[in-house]
């Protein structure tokens, strides 16, 4: 029950991101709000993440995971408000930088919680965490879809109080873990490994989401976009989930070079036969490489000193999350597509030079 819980506390903090996306034309039309005013909205999120990972930390280490959770599904909840009353930009920022807030608690709460309550399963159980955000991926924009400003958040409240009622329901574990933090972590290579392995998984996810609908838009209506965008998300949600039976390290070896092909070719070619093998490469690259990062953190750092090391591995996702659609869009602009394959190529040079780094670290068994 408590997994089941925690998995469908992913899939709603995932949705939570997503389900701005239908509702931004809305916003658009409603306040007369520009391309750079709602890119600021939507960015604010990611921002809030960026806060939210320490915050959460803090809670962390002073009471417990479940304590953690509680108190980011409130902020969502302020948020969530924000849409469904609010009127104007004026309210709408502040509530989607609290939502992100919120959601940044969410990732820690929910990964830490996993942590506390299967001890020996943290790698494999977080992998399917990490499915569930992928599911929660698609679910975001149906419910952004529903129309309008208000409606959709008002549904996701209703799915946030629910869950935070399941979340009473089964409650903290009896025996509760102490999480430790070790700067001394930050300087292994094994977190470097990781985060270079994060930050590539989040700059070719930029990239896929930033400017290349706008290549695939050249020969595919709204409607097939989203269709590539589905499975890629599907594709990712199942490779995250079975990566965590497997070693970590050859995970995210083939994981970087999957990503690295999959914008290469997408950018370089017209065909649509090519773009979906891309949209599958890239849900392959992303969904495993998101895993291999995550499992080479944990072997490499330990739970014990791992929340440092953890706040800091999340917010290199949310910054190259951010910079991957500016990057990505400069090159595409500079060069144009066909040399989008340069932002994952470069990002995989240090996930190697991470590797050769590491290649004195023994993996844990």
């Amino acid at each position: 029950m408590a997994f089941i819980v925690l998995f469908a506390l992913a899939a709603l903090d995932s949705a939570g991101y997503s389900i701005i996306a239908p509702v931004v034309p809305e916003i658009g039309d409603a306040t007369g709000a520009g391309p750079g005013l709602v890119g600021a909205l939507v960015a604010s999120f990611a921002v809030g993440q960026m806060v939210g990972y320490p915050l959460a930390a803090r809670v962390l280490q002073r009471r417990h995971a479940v304590a953690v959770l509680f108190a980011s599904l409130g902020l969502v909840v302020v948020g969530d408000l924000g849409f469904i009353f609010g009127d104007g930009l004026g309210v709408y920022f502040p509530a989607r930088l609290i939502q992100g807030v919120g959601a940044g608690g969410l990732w820690i709460g929910t990964a830490f919680a996993i942590i506390e309550r299967y001890p020996g399963e943290e790698y494999k159980r977080l992998t399917a965490i990490l499915g569930a955000y992928g599911l929660g991926a698609i679910a975001g924009p149906a419910i952004g879809g529903i129309g309008g400003i208000a409606a959709p958040f008002a549904v996701h409240l209703v799915l946030v109080t629910a869950l935070t009622l399941a979340l009473v329901a089964i409650g903290a574990p009896k025996n509760e873990a102490k999480f430790g933090s070790d700067r001394a972590a930050l300087r292994t290579p094994g977190f470097w490994l990781a985060s270079a392995g994060i930050l590539m998984v989040a700059l070719t996810l930029g990239t896929f989401d930033g400017p290349m609908p706008l290549h695939f838009a050249e020969q595919l209506s709204q409607a097939e976009i989203a269709a590539l965008y589905v499975l890629a998300a599907l594709i990712s949600s199942a490779a995250a989930t079975l990566a965590g039976r497997h070693a970590p390290r050859p995970i995210l070896a083939v994981a970087t070079v999957f990503m690295t092909l999959a914008i290469a070719i997408g950018g370089a070619t017209e065909m649509i036969g090519f773009w979906v093998l891309v949209a599958i490469l890239c849900g392959l690259g992303v969904g495993a490489g998101e895993a291999g990062s995550l499992g080479v953190l944990l072997e490499s750092i330990g739970v014990d000193r791992l929340v440092l090391a953890m706040v800091v591995w999340s917010q290199l996702w949310a910054i190259g999350y951010l910079v991957g659609p500016a990057v990505g869009g400069g090159v595409a602009e500079a060069f144009g597509y066909g040399a989008l394959g340069l932002v994952p190529l470069v990002a995989s040079m240090f996930v190697f030079v991470g590797f050769a780094r590491l290649r004195s670290e023994p993996a844990a068994a």
